[in-house]
């Protein structure tokens, strides 16, 4: 596994390749303010300009800003000389929130007069659907 990672493959070169993506974006977020850090992200490198993303266009303008002193703060790394500019990007990078589910509970008095009302309706899919709610009622103990 170790030779694979390490090697002169595809994968050695992907993992060097995630490796100092996630070292530029340590080295930036380090130098940065922390409101604008977290939404900081380093996306990739291609053609000696590196993509920063952020997840809103608020972010995006405060980063444009930046750009000269964030170049500044690469070329202190060796491994960053290359790099003559950004691409800025805005990419939702946090996946959305779910919001929690809402349970709800039917007492078993309700259930049997969800039941009983299901008895006198002469609609058969009314009745289907009275009945079905009324098999979510608490049990009797």
């Amino acid at each position: 596994m170790s030779r694979l990672l390490n090697g002169r493959g595809e994968l050695g070169d992907l993992m060097r390749m995630a490796h100092l993506i996630e070292k530029a974006q340590n080295h930036l977020r380090e130098q940065l303010s922390a409101e604008l850090a977290e939404h900081l992200f380093v996306g990739g490198y291609e053609s000696g300009r590196l993509t920063l993303i952020t997840d809103g266009a608020a972010w995006l303008t405060r980063l444009r800003y930046e750009q000269p002193r964030l170049l500044q703060l690469l070329h202190q790394l060796p491994e960053f000389q290359a790099v003559t500019g950004f691409h800025l990007k805005v990419r939702p990078v946090r996946p959305a929130r779910i919001p929690p589910r809402q349970s709800r509970h039917l007492s078993a008095n309700a259930g049997n007069e969800v039941s009983s009302c299901a008895a006198d309706v002469d609609d058969p899919e009314l009745k289907r659907a009275l009945e079905r709610l009324a098999s979510h009622a608490e049990k009797k103990q």
